[in-house]
C-alpha cells in the first residue's frame, strides 16, 4: 500500500503493525476457528460469507476471487461446499495467518495465498470480511483514510465487482468497544455510489450488528440480485 505523502504512509504501516499482531495472536492462541480470526462463532463466521457472496455469479462459470484478509482460508472452504468453481487467491498481513493457510490447503493448485496489503493481479472478484473493524488506538480520521484506501484497492483490481463488511453505528450502545470501528452504512454506500457504479446494494438486513456493501462493476452473467 504505498501512498505519496510520508505522514500518510507512515500512519498506514503503523496501522498494518498494529493489525497484524493483533490477528496474529489470535490465531496463536486460538488456531485455524472462529476465534483465531476473532469472530463470536462459525455461524456468524458463515452468515457474513453468504452476505459476501452475494456478488458472485451464479451461473456455474470459474472466475477468480480474492479473498482480502483471508485470515487462514476458511472462505476458501465456503466457496467449495457452495459449489463455486473459483480460483481462489487470499492475502494477509498476518505471516502466521498465510502460514496456517498454506498448511491447510497446501494441495489446492487452484488456491494460492500471499502475505501482503495489496492485491497482486487483476481479478474478478474480491470479498474483504471482517478488516476494517479493529482500530485499536487509531483516530477514527486515520482509520477512514486507511479503510478508503483498501476500497480503492478492492474496485482498482476487480474486474466485475467487490463487497467488504463493517460493523455498524447502529448497534447497541451498551455493546460497543472502544477499539472497535462502528461507521454510519451510508458513508460508504455513497462513496462506492458516486465513485465506482451505479450499482451499489447495502444490506442491513441480517442478524449481525454490521452491513455488507456489494459493488457490482461491469454485468457479468448469473450474478445475484
Amino acid at each position: 500500500m504505498q501512498e505519496k505523502d510520508g505522514k500518510i504512509c507512515s500512519s498506514f504501516n503503523d496501522i498494518i503493525k498494529a493489525t497484524s499482531e493483533y490477528y496474529t495472536e489470535k490465531i496463536n492462541s486460538h488456531g485455524a476457528s472462529n476465534l483465531g480470526v476473532d469472530w463470536n462463532s462459525e455461524a456468524s463466521q458463515r452468515l457474513r460469507y453468504d452476505q459476501l457472496s452475494k456478488i458472485l455469479p451464479l451461473n456455474g462459470q470459474p472466475f477468480s476471487v480474492c479473498d482480502y484478509g483471508c485470515g487462514y482460508g476458511y472462505y476458501r472452504k465456503y466457496l467449495d461446499e457452495h459449489k463455486f468453481q473459483a480460483r481462489y487467491i487470499g492475502i494477509d498481513i498476518s505471516q502466521a495467518m498465510i502460514d496456517e493457510a498454506c498448511r491447510i490447503y497446501k494441495n489446492r493448485p487452484d488456491a494460492s495465498f500471499l502475505l501482503s496489503s495489496d492485491i497482486p493481479e487483476q481479478v474478478d472478484f474480491a470479498v474483504a470480511s471482517g478488516i476494517f473493524n479493529v482500530k485499536n488506538e487509531t483516530p477514527i480520521s486515520t482509520w477512514e483514510k486507511y479503510v478508503f484506501r483498501i476500497i480503492d484497492e478492492l474496485n482498482a483490481k476487480t474486474r466485475y465487482g467487490f463487497s467488504f463488511n463493517c460493523l455498524t453505528k447502529y448497534s447497541d450502545a451498551d455493546h460497543m468497544k472502544g477499539y472497535l470501528y462502528y461507521p454510519d452504512p451510508c458513508l460508504y454506500f455513497d462513496y462506492c455510489k458516486r465513485n465506482f457504479s451505479r450499482n451499489v446494494a447495502l444490506l442491513h438486513d441480517y442478524e449481525l450488528y454490521e452491513f455488507t456493501i456489494l459493488v457490482r462493476k461491469q454485468p457479468a452473467a448469473g450474478e445475484r440480485s
